[in-house]
This record gives C-alpha cells, sequence and structure tokens, in this order.
C-alpha cells in the first residue's frame, strides 16, 4: 500500500487513536493500551502533508477528550446554569480547543519529516514541544496512563512526565514501524525497532531507583500526619459554612483519639467565612485554631480591600498555624480559573466586574510564594490543580528546602466522575519528581498520602466524609529535575520548531564528494580519427559535444547508481 494513506483510512485511524488514549488514561486506567494507543495515529501521519498532519492530530486529540473530559458538561452546568445542550455545545468548544495540542504534534511531526529529518526524531521532538507549549485549561500528560506502575516512572525523577510520555512515544513508534513496514512490503528499519527497548530500559532505572529512595525514607525523621475529608457540597459550603467547620473540628478530633499529630491538613476553602487579611490571625484563632491542639495547615479566604471598581478582592490561602492557633505562614494560590474565579483584565479594567457581578473577585498571590515553615521544616504547599503543573511546583521548591509536599483542593466542582481520579493520577509524579512524601486532602475526594516513589500508601473514596493518618518522613534534598526542570523539553521544542523550517541539507543520491585535485594534462589525439557527429535529438539539439577542429574529444562516462 502506497503511503501517505487516504484520508477515508488515515482519519478513522487517528480518531481510533484518541479513544485509545482514553482508555489507557486515568480513570479508566487499561495502562497496557498506552504502549499501542498512538500506533494507528503514527501511521496515519506517515508520509502526509503538514495540513494534513494537523488535522490527523487534532481528530485523534478530539477523540481523546471528549470522552476522556466527558464530565466537563456537569462542570460547565454547575458553574453556568445552562441548559445542558448548550452545555455540550460548550465542552465540545473547549474539547475542540484541547485536541489541539495533538493537533500541534502532528503539524510538527509531519512538518519535519517533510524536510528531511528522520521520523522517529520529529516525532519525539514533536510530542515533547506539544506537551510543553500548548497551553490548556486542564493539563495533563500522557505519562499518566502508567501512573500505577511505579517502576516506569522513577524516569520524572530526571525529566518530569514528558520523559515518562517518551519512553511510552517509543515503544508506540516501534510497533507503527512494523505496521508500515508491513504495508509498504519493505523490511523493518531496524534503528526503529530499537526504540522498543525503552520502556524496559526505563523499567531498569525504576528497579534500581526504588530500593534506594525506600532506604533513603526509612531513615528520615518521622512525621504524624492527619489529612481530613469533609465532603460538604458545593452549595453547603456556601450556605452553611459553620457546618463545614463543625464537620472538619469534630474529624480532627477523632484522629487526635487514634494517634498523637504533628499536622493535620484540611482542604481548600475548607474555612469559607472570609475574613479581612490583616485580621486573619486574630479571627481565626478566636473560630478554631487556639483550641485545635494540632498544627493545622487549612484553606481561607482572605480580603483585601481597593479602591476601584472591584471594591476588594479575595486570596484563595493556605493558612499554617502551630499547636497554639498562632499564624506561621501563608501561601495564596498562583493559578487562578478564568472566568470563575476572575475575569482576564480584570486588573487592568475594573469596570468588567460591573459588567460580571457573579464571577469572583480573586487575586492571585503575589507575595506568599515560598514554603511554609513549621519548626525545622518547611512544606510546599500547592492549592487545587496547582499540583499538576510541574514547573510549577518546581520554582515553589526551588525557593527553599522543603521537606514534604502538600495540595489542598476541591474537585465537588466535577461531580462523581474520573476526574477527581485523573487529578490524584497527575499529582502523584509530583512526589517522584521532588522525592518528598505528598499528602493531598480534597473536599470530596480522592484524598490521598503519597510516597516519594509515587505509590499511594492509602487514599479516601469520592464523595464521602474521611479522616486517615499516616507515618511519613521529612526528606530534604534536590532532584535532577529540580535543578534543570524543563530545560532539556524546551532545546527539543526548539529543535522541533526549526526542523519544521528548515530543510535538511541532503547530497543528491549516487553523488560522491570528492576532494580536488591537480588537473592532468589533457591527451594529445591531434591526428585521431573523428567520430561522426549523431543526428540532433527530437528537440533539436545536440545529444553529443560537437569535436573542434583536429582534436577528438572523449565522452565523459555517466555515474552509476549507488
Amino acid at each position: 500500500m502506497k503511503l501517505p494513506l487516504p484520508p477515508r483510512i488515515a482519519y478513522p485511524l487517528s480518531f481510533l487513536s484518541g479513544l485509545l488514549y482514553w482508555l489507557a488514561f486515568p480513570g479508566i486506567d487499561i495502562w497496557p493500551v498506552s504502549f499501542v494507543a498512538l500506533v494507528p495515529l503514527f501511521v496515519a501521519l506517515a508520509g502526509q502533508r503538514p495540513k494534513q498532519g494537523w488535522w490527523l492530530g487534532w481528530t485523534a486529540g478530539f477523540g481523546m477528550t471528549i470522552t476522556g473530559f466527558y464530565w466537563l458538561s456537569y462542570t460547565l452546568k454547575v458553574f453556568s446554569g445552562f441548559p445542558m445542550p448548550l452545555c455540550w455545545l460548550f465542552q465540545a468548544i473547549l474539547c475542540g480547543y484541547q485536541a489541539g495540542r495533538i493537533g500541534l504534534f502532528g503539524w510538527l511531526a509531519t512538518r519535519g519529516e517533510q524536510r528531511g529529518w528522520g521520523r522517529g526524531l520529529t516525532l519525539s521532538l514533536g510530542f515533547a514541544a506539544s506537551e510543553l507549549l500548548f497551553p490548556l485549561l486542564f493539563p495533563w500528560f500522557y505519562a499518566a496512563t502508567v501512573h500505577q506502575l511505579p517502576p516506569l516512572v522513577q524516569l520524572a525523577e530526571l525529566g518530569g512526565p514528558i520523559a515518562v510520555s517518551l519512553v511510552l512515544l517509543a515503544f508506540n513508534y516501534a510497533l507503527a514501524e512494523l505496521v508500515l513496514a508491513r504495508l509498504q512490503r519493505r523490511a523493518p528499519n531496524k534503528r526503529a525497532l530499537l526504540a522498543a527497548a525503552a520502556p524496559i530500559l526505563a523499567a531498569v532505572y525504576g528497579f534500581i531507583r526504588i530500593p534506594m529512595v525506600d532506604a533513603r525514607s526509612a531513615a528520615a525523621d518521622k512525621v504524624e500526619v492527619g489529612l481530613v475529608q469533609a465532603n460538604m457540597s458545593l452549595m453547603g459550603k456556601r450556605k452553611n459554612k459553620r457546618e463545614g467547620l463543625d464537620r472538619h473540628l469534630r474529624l480532627t478530633k477523632e484522629l487526635k483519639q487514634q494517634a498523637p499529630l504533628d499536622l493535620v491538613v484540611w482542604s481548600e476553602t475548607s474555612v469559607m467565612s472570609a475574613v479581612l487579611e490583616t485580621d486573619a490571625e486574630q479571627a481565626l484563632r478566636q473560630q478554631f485554631t487556639r483550641s485545635l491542639g494540632v498544627p493545622a495547615l487549612f484553606g481561607s479566604v482572605l480580603v483585601r480591600p481597593v479602591e476601584d471598581a472591584r471594591e476588594y478582592v479575595l486570596f484563595n490561602s493556605a493558612l499554617l498555624t502551630d499547636k497554639k492557633g498562632a499564624l506561621l505562614g501563608r501561601l495564596d494560590k498562583q493559578y487562578l480559573l478564568a472566568f470563575g474565579e476572575y475575569l482576564p483584565f480584570g486588573e487592568t479594567f475594573p469596570i468588567l466586574y460591573e459588567w460580571s457581578p457573579h464571577t469572583g473577585h480573586f487575586k492571585a498571590g503575589d507575595e506568599h510564594v515560598k514554603p511554609l515553615r513549621l519548626g525545622d521544616h518547611e512544606i510546599a504547599v500547592v492549592i487545587c490543580y496547582e499540583d499538576v503543573l510541574p514547573s510549577f511546583v518546581n520554582r515553589l521548591v526551588a525557593h527553599g528546602e522543603p521537606e514534604l509536599l502538600a495540595n489542598l483542593t476541591n474537585d465537588a466542582w466535577f461531580g462523581d466522575s474520573t476526574e477527581p481520579w485523573i487529578h490524584l493520577a497527575l499529582a502523584k509524579f509530583r512526589a517522584v519528581e521532588q522525592r518528598k512524601f505528598f499528602v493531598r486532602s480534597t473536599n470530596s475526594g480522592v484524598s490521598a498520602f503519597i510516597d516519594p516513589v509515587g505509590r499511594v500508601i492509602s487514599n479516601t473514596e469520592t464523595f464521602e466524609e474521611a479522616a486517615q493518618h499516616a507515618t511519613l518522613r521529612w526528606l530534604k534534598g534536590k532532584t535532577p529535575y529540580t535543578l534543570w526542570g524543563d530545560a532539556p523539553w524546551w532545546l527539543a521544542s526548539a529543535a522541533s520548531v526549526l526542523f519544521a523550517f528548515r530543510r535538511r541539507a541532503v547530497p543528491p543520491v549516487g553523488v560522491v564528494a570528492v576532494a580536488p585535485s591537480e588537473p592532468s594534462p589533457a591527451p594529445d589525439v591531434t591526428g585521431a580519427a573523428v567520430p561522426p557527429s549523431p543526428d540532433p535529438g527530437p528537440s533539436g539539439s545536440e545529444s553529443a559535444v560537437k569535436p573542434t577542429a583536429g582534436r577528438a574529444v572523449a565522452k565523459i562516462p555517466k555515474p552509476r547508481d549507488s
């Protein structure tokens, strides 16, 4: 069969890749599919023009997002109150945009291949670039498909989730080469088949590193940590703020009765009553921190008056208090949800808030962006979906010497769907990247304790009241990924873009470069017989060089094909 494949075959193959991607992704979690999910797309892309490459990639991306993010329609309904048909339309538009990530990959891969760069190289660089560069409302990585396989995810300490994604891509590429060789009736490219060894090498690395990290963890100082999942409904949190606080206090009391605690962690905005940021410590001590009897990390809403049309701004904050209720530190959420928590350009044009009075007045943190200190130890705290952003967590860790990771979030917006499990799977990679224990407290699940190799120590279910306790460890130190972050992937992305616009210099087939040499004198052929000149060709041009007077001309042999 000739390549490229016709659209009637290529597009169904691409959509099939999207469906397989969804089956392998967290929530469905048929992880073996991740080793073959990209094969149909790679076959469909082979030999295609860049425009077709974009649309084939987009088709795969849409197939993945429209199924994997099915819960968006519920979220849009909760946020907007629009009729469900309209929410389905908005879901399709949003999924169409997010599908652009794989569309970008398809364009970069086919454009680079068209300009003479190797298929395996352009696929790898294009995939890394698409996972790094394309802006997403709900970020994800292909690596999450193997979150249940600790040996494979240990590479995250070297290159984050993209390193793991490329391991899976390599195996898919090798299988796609076998398929393409069969279609073209040729022998497979042996170098391409070597890519199938990537998961084996990654697993060997993982099996070596896991016992090393476990031994280091066992030797570190213990910390007894509890988490609370109050399971307040979205409207219940707002209508009955005292009920939410009472649930947290009751569940914390139960934890203290089970074991002594060094720290208890509550979820995002677990204390819903907004207080002025200047009065926060005194107001919260009067409410509960003074009588809690244990250091606590909890979510709160702080208020700052401003002199513009907004009148005030809010901060989605994490506060840390000691055993006596004194405020030890504060961290404000950096990545806010557009149109839900804030209006884009609202600070520049405050009048926008008069036009959209129901949009939140939250402001991204500006001063409080470093780890929080509890005694002699530091805790790197992230809020909401910040824990799925590896580069952000990396920057936060770089601001100090944190020994524990903590996430406060509320996934009740997405209903009882696969989203909380997707969130957990993506977040697990932060523990491996930073080699830290990780505690996640969510309002409605999934709350969890995660160890430094990405294993879940324990977790709650969704939409249940729960309180759990675990013995974690304070772990100091930086990993290679902490030090260089995504720098390798920025270089890979730059190379992918360069290859998309610069043609590879390849010498013509059969031409061999020869070093110049001194010309030898022409032989004296004066008086030799001169052959008759042949008739001109059909075009009227002569097909042989005319002889010069008194001198025979030797014909130059044509070079043989090599």
